[in-house]
């Protein structure tokens, strides 16, 4: 039924753009001033980069380019079969850090600002407070994996120690996962009971959180470029002062990032249009219950999205 429906019905066959949709999909027609680049997944791990215009708001006219792998080279090849003039147009374009966008970006949108988006930046410092929180969990395990072998030498019964809400150290470190990624004023009542004998008995737990709460406040509570650069500066050196390693790679990154991070403060652009489109490719991709094959996927996605 579906062969049918593709070989005969879809239009599929007659698709211009069918003899490169493995390699790259182009519509010139659907560039616009505000563009978003990321890269997703389409088909067992195999990344493809793709541009989207933002006013489109993730329906039809989103997809600009669609460019198998991420390699800056290939990338830019295709995007610059759009003319130069057209290009040029582009006012402002939200990307990750990764090298090779940044080097897309600014090869082939030369007028444009490029934003790095902000919620990857938050998304590091939660990545190294996650980082602390299993350093510690391990730590845990360690140690109740040499109380139950003292226990058997001495042929005595080892018992876990069991906190006021019923979890164990080790569950305490696994169940605070979820309260970690999430501002105090969200927690329910089990998670707020979870983060107090957490951060009770692992004060750096505590102090890390904080600075990545107070990352995210950055971004959130400030309005202005200079006022947003000063308190990045601020925050650079209180993670100085912390002496935790992963955060101060995280604080590495923004400085040598920091140009287009506070281009945020300017119009408040993220790349959250960019993460909508991947959850759709996502959410498509279950409907057809995999990717068989890859071309009519990418037809049957340009179609709705092109």
């Amino acid at each position: 039924m579906l062969r049918h429906y593709r070989d005969f019905q879809s239009g599929f066959k007659d698709w211009d753009q069918r003899g490169h949709a493995k390699k790259w999909l182009l519509y010139p027609e659907n560039l616009g001033p505000q563009l978003s680049i990321d890269e997703t997944s389409l088909s067992r791990g195999e990344l493809y980069t793709i541009l989207t215009n933002k006013a489109a708001k993730g329906g039809r006219g989103s997809i600009v380019a669609i460019v198998a792998g991420t390699k800056a080279e290939v990338v830019i090849e295709v995007i610059r079969k759009i003319p130069e003039a057209q290009r040029k147009k582009v006012t402002e374009i939200t990307l990750d850090m990764a090298g090779s966008m940044t080097m897309i970006a600014k090869r082939c949108f030369s007028q444009a600002t490029r934003v790095t988006d902000r919620f990857h930046v938050q998304r590091l410092a939660v990545e190294a407070l996650q980082e602390l929180r299993i350093k510690h969990r391990w730590e845990a395990l360690d140690r109740e994996n040499d109380a139950i072998e003292q226990a058997t030498v001495t042929q005595t019964e080892y018992v876990a120690e069991v906190l006021s809400n019923g979890d164990t150290v080790k569950q305490l470190l696994a169940r605070s996962r979820y309260a970690l990624y999430k501002k105090p004023n969200t927690w329910t009542e089990n998670q707020k009971e979870r983060a107090h004998l957490v951060f009770e008995r692992f004060p750096d737990l505590k102090k890390a959180y904080d600075l990545a709460q107070e990352l995210s406040n950055i971004f959130t509570n400030t309005t202005e470029k200079i006022y947003g650069l000063t308190r990045l500066a601020k925050w650079h050196e209180k993670v100085r002062q912390s002496g935790f390693k992963s955060f101060n790679t995280v604080a590495r990154s923004i400085e040598n990032h920091y140009k287009t991070i506070v281009n945020y403060f300017d119009n408040r652009s993220t790349n959250a249009s960019a993460e909508s489109f991947n959850a759709k490719i996502k959410a498509f991709r279950s409907q057809f219950r995999g990717v068989r094959n890859v071309e009519f996927f990418l037809y049957r996605l340009t179609q709705l999205y092109a």
